[in-house]
């Protein structure tokens, strides 16, 4: 199929041909934009894209997962506007500012019990290589400089990076980039879709469990950290399992002394229903540090991707008050050495404080509940669609696989798509929705039966 855009101008024409001669895009294979062409994008305006034409197309993948409160929003647009007449940037090093003083308080207030301590980066792997090398610094400050290992899930993804690849259990990266990292272990990945016949989601869950109990009896002398997406493995095709795992984990990891990485950097920010997926992890009977009001905590939080609205580039790792102590003192090679240029920008610290104020005064989570139940209910012919296979939904994240002869059917997923006004980004045969919180009714009537369309034809 040859990707059809309507209207399209000379400046799209334009704009294309630029593009494919200068920019090297990115998780692409260049040659591919011959038939599939790139998508020019002339504007945005609240959960819609534009093309020059006046194409519109809906972003159900909040482009890239990042875009919370819709494209172009006046009140984030306003904070950064008010920032830019007092100070764009300033190095992190020796200096500080108001706005990441602001938002790490913020964050602190927020974020599960313990965590008071912000540690900032740019982008979403950057985040997982400063937790990585932050726990296996921990343990060598500590005394026990032989936990350097690490594990992760399988089919777990936490980004590019070297670091992060080593982590990270994704086929074609393992596969490119397998020579030069650092190879980690995985352990069984609690996703629901792999249980048994008639084994619920938490028995399955509790299962997986018993396996990552085995690895850390058998190997906790060597382990730094486990690092896990909480409730939904992103690239793993929007894998979705019972939280009970997060529980287990936390209590695994305290037994055995590894410490636990909650990478929330897709699931943070109100992705899974609650502003940290963490807080849906099941009450102790018996309460401990890692566990208060706000379901468990880790002992390092990653989050990036929606903390700035889909704004600017940002991430944090917040950590607890043990973990900063082992680090302060009068030598230099006990502190945490790492640093990027733009750390803890303003710009991007009120664009975050901005996405903050819209949670708070805007009741977001009790929104997206009611939109949630609104999407459940009117999807039920897609649910129910004789191709339809694993119909999942957790907070503001629905996927589903697609049973179809079509060999390439990413590429006519995304096509048929546009020509249906959305911007959908399948992964293998899953089709998933992730759209901007601002969406309204008539938009999710729009998504849902455009998509039941699409599913049509290519099943």
């Amino acid at each position: 199929m040859i990707l059809r855009m309507s209207n399209h101008p000379q400046n799209n024409t334009n704009l294309l041909a630029r593009s494919l001669a200068a920019v090297w895009h990115p998780c692409s294979q260049m040659k591919h934009y011959e038939h599939f062409p790139l998508l020019p994008v002339a504007r945005g305006s609240g959960a819609w894209l534009y093309d020059f034409g006046g194409k519109r197309y809906l972003d159900a993948v909040s482009s890239w997962w990042v875009n919370l409160f819709g494209h172009c929003n006046p009140r984030i647009s306003a904070a950064i506007t008010d920032q830019l007449g007092k100070l764009e940037h300033v190095m992190l090093a020796g200096f500080t500012h108001e706005p990441v003083v602001q938002l790490s308080e913020r964050l602190r207030e927020l974020a599960p019990v313990g965590l008071g301590h912000c540690f900032y980066a740019s982008d979403g792997a950057s985040a997982t290589e400063i937790a990585l090398k932050m726990s296996a610094h921990y343990w060598r400050n500590n005394g026990k400089p032989g936990k350097m290992q690490f594990i992760s899930l399988e089919n777990s993804y936490h980004g590019e990076t070297l670091g992060a690849l080593s982590v990270t259990d994704v086929a074609l990266f393992r596969t490119a980039y397998g020579a030069l990292i650092r190879q980690q272990a995985t352990v069984s990945s609690p996703d629901w879709r792999k249980a048994a016949a008639g084994e619920s989601a938490e028995a399955y869950a509790l299962r997986c469990a018993d396996d990552l109990e085995q690895h850390l009896q058998q190997h906790h002398a060597q382990l730094a950290a486990f690092i896990i997406e909480p409730l939904v493995q992103g690239a793993a095709g929007m894998a979705m399992y019972h939280p009970v795992y997060l529980q287990r984990a936390r209590q695994l990891c305290a037994e055995y002394d590894v410490h636990l990485i909650a990478d929330e950097i897709a699931v943070g920010m109100g992705r899974t229903g609650t502003l940290f997926a963490c807080e849906q992890a099941p009450t102790l009977s018996r309460p401990t540090s890692f566990q208060g009001s706000k379901g468990i905590t880790p002992d390092f939080l990653c989050l990036s991707k929606g903390i700035t609205g889909g704004y600017l580039p940002l991430s944090v790792v917040m950590t607890r008050d043990e973990i900063y102590q082992a680090f302060y003192g009068d030598e230099m090679t006990s502190g945490f050495l790492h640093s990027h240029s733009y750390t803890g920008n303003p710009l991007a610290c009120r664009a975050a404080l901005a996405t903050l104020d819209i949670f708070a005064q805007d009741n977001v989570l009790d929104a997206n509940r009611n939109k949630a139940a609104y999407l459940n209910e009117i999807a039920t012919p897609l649910r129910e669609h004789r191709a339809v296979r694993n119909w999942r939904n957790t907070g503001m994240i629905w996927a589903f696989e697609v049973e179809t002869p079509q060999r390439n059917f990413v590429q006519q997923c995304f096509a048929l798509a546009l020509e249906n006004e959305l911007l959908l980004r399948p992964i293998g045969n899953t089709i998933y929705f992730m759209p901007p919180y601002i969406i309204n009714e008539l938009e999710m009537d729009l998504l849902v039966s455009r998509t039941l369309r699409i599913v049509n034809e290519l099943s």
